[in-house]
């Protein structure tokens, strides 16, 4: 009997319900997260490059390189440096602003709106309309070329310690707000509980004057009062609360008339 219950049970199709696309950002945000817990605190720092201009991408992976840094993927245009950021789940990504096919800023809202990585923008001087573009797409920090380490390399730490504090902000958010509804749904509970202790504490009220009422009016016995409500109760499937109203109204003393208390 129960294996037939179980196979005339509904079958959830997942893919029905969330896209295969839904499903990858899903799984990969629950290994990142995952990845950050376990990531020893000596390990390289991971990074992603994104620079369409091949000598500048050398350079650019060569300084990082020689600093520590691990260079995970390297990008020509936008749409690759998204790919890369998705598959490595780097600790920060460096981005070009202006690249073919999908442009930096375009890129960074991606990675950004996803919360997979920092991104620090790498810009021109004449670019700074670009800078509050980026800024505004969610880009933590930006540098301006040529590129120097003794300006990269802060800013890139800078940005690491931004994007680390905002999601600990995040994580503490989501804790309180399950926090919240967990309170919530306790109180909802505790008043739930109390409402029937309420409803029942003046059920009993109700029952024990029902019950005085027929063994001062129909001469019943304590005992047989209260079987008798049980009993009536039960095979006409009256609620003992009501019952007990209707011979507290049949029986009860009626209250007095204005005349009457004159």
């Amino acid at each position: 009997m129960a294996a037939r219950k179980r196979s005339e049970e509904p079958s959830i199709n997942v893919d029905e319900v969330l896209t295969d696309e839904e499903l990858r950002a899903a799984a990969a945000d629950e290994d990142v997260s995952q990845e950050r817990k376990e990531k020893p605190a000596d390990a390289p720092r991971t990074v992603v490059v994104a620079e369409d201009e091949a000598v500048n991408r050398m350079d650019l992976v060569a300084m990082l390189e020689d600093n520590g840094y691990e260079v995970v993927g390297q990008a020509a245009n936008g749409e690759e440096a998204v790919e890369l950021t998705r598959k490595y789940r780097p600790d920060v990504v460096c981005m070009d602003v202006k690249m073919p096919r999908m442009d930096g800023i375009a890129a960074a809202g991606i990675i950004c709106d996803e919360n997979i990585a920092p991104v620090v923008m790498l810009t021109a001087f004449s670019q700074t309309d670009l800078v509050k573009k980026a800024t505004g797409a969610g880009a933590m920090a930006y540098v301006t070329k040529p590129y120097e380490e003794s300006k990269l390399l802060p800013t890139l730490e800078v940005a690491m310690g931004r994007f680390a504090e905002i999601n600990d902000l995040l994580d503490n958010v989501e804790r309180s707000e399950q926090k919240l509804r967990e309170t919530a749904d306790q109180l909802k509970e505790t008043e739930e509980k109390l409402k029937k202790a309420e409803d029942s504490l003046e059920e009993r009220k109700l029952v024990d004057r029902a019950k005085g009422l027929l063994m001062d009016k129909a001469d019943f016995s304590e005992q047989g009062a209260f079987r008798w409500i049980q009993k009536t109760s039960m095979d006409q499937r009256i609620p003992k609360k009501r019952l007990a109203l209707a011979i507290i109204a049949k029986y009860g003393d009626p209250k007095p008339s204005n005349s009457d208390e004159r």
